[in-house]
């Protein structure tokens, strides 16, 4: 009761990148070497598929549409 606590937040930032699977690698290498520090709070990546992208203003689809 009336105890004075604190809570430290890690800022986080997300970052959502649509790629060609042909780059892949090259974007994590880029990323684990910008953002790693070897402290908690470095990040995650997740690679997930995706179906298909299309571009509403120009009705253009998959790679084209990236």
């Amino acid at each position: 009761r009336g105890a004075e606590f604190t809570i430290d937040f890690l800022p986080k930032v997300k970052i959502e990148l649509i790629t060609p699977d042909d780059i892949i690698p090259q974007i994590i290498e880029t990323l684990e070497r910008a953002a790693k520090t070897g402290k908690i709070g470095d990040g995650k990546i997740f690679i997930s598929p995706v179906e298909e992208v299309i571009r509403i203003r120009t009705g253009e689809r998959g790679r084209d549409a990236i």
